[in-house]
Formats: structure tokens, C-alpha cells, sequence
């Protein structure tokens, strides 16, 4: 069973910085694309970036130039190094994956990102 935990998130200043980080576990994680999304209050929840399992990847036109999403197979992990962030940023921040064969969607428990002055 593949589980996902987030962590890092946190109140920052605009502009300011984050890195979250997602601890994969239950399966081969290399063999695993990776997603962030994010779901701000009252809106849907979209996504952020992705990687697949060789190291491609792909942006919300919202974040590109400004967030960066990279994995690290040695240590089953995946990350979202965010900078120069907006108060439009403010979301719940979730890591998703899919099953190989099932595609069923994994989902960690979410991580708070606020951006406020």
C-alpha cells in the first residue's frame, strides 16, 4: 500500500521561500510519477507540477519560473522548492501519485502554505 506524508510547509512572507518534501513508502517509488497540488479555500484543488518516473517534468502556468519540482530516488522523496512566493500561493499542498496498473490515486494528508504580510 503506497503512502504518502508531506511535510514543510509553514507561514512565509511574500517573496519569501519554501521547500516542501513528500516521503513515499509501500512500493518502488522510482518507478512512480509524482505530483503536487494544492487546493486554496473554496476553489478546486489543481495541480502544481509533475515528474514522471525519468525525471520530466510540467508546470501550472501559475508557477512556472518560481517553483521547481524534483524527486530523489535513493531517498524515496519527492520535493517542491517554491520561491518568490504570492499571497495567491496560500493553499493546502498535497503529494499524488497513481498505481501503476490501477491507476488509483494516492494522496498524502496535505501541508499549510501561507503566504501573508
Amino acid at each position: 500500500q503506497v503512502q504518502l506524508v508531506e511535510s514543510g510547509g509553514g507561514l512565509v512572507q511574500p517573496g519569501g521561500s519554501l521547500r516542501l518534501s513528500c516521503a513515499f513508502s509501500g512500493s518502488i517509488f522510482r518507478l512512480y510519477a509524482m505530483g503536487w497540488y494544492r487546493q486554496a479555500p473554496g476553489q478546486q484543488r489543481e495541480l502544481v507540477a509533475g515528474i514522471t518516473s525519468g525525471g520530466s517534468t510540467n508546470y501550472a502556468d501559475s508557477v512556472k519560473g518560481r517553483f521547481t519540482i524534483s524527486r530523489d530516488n535513493a531517498k524515496n522523496t519527492v520535493y517542491l522548492q517554491m520561491n518568490s512566493l504570492k499571497l495567491e500561493d496560500t493553499a493546502v499542498y498535497y503529494c499524488n501519485t497513481q498505481g501503476i496498473t490501477t491507476r488509483r490515486d494516492y494522496w498524502g494528508q496535505g501541508t499549510q502554505v501561507t503566504v501573508s504580510s
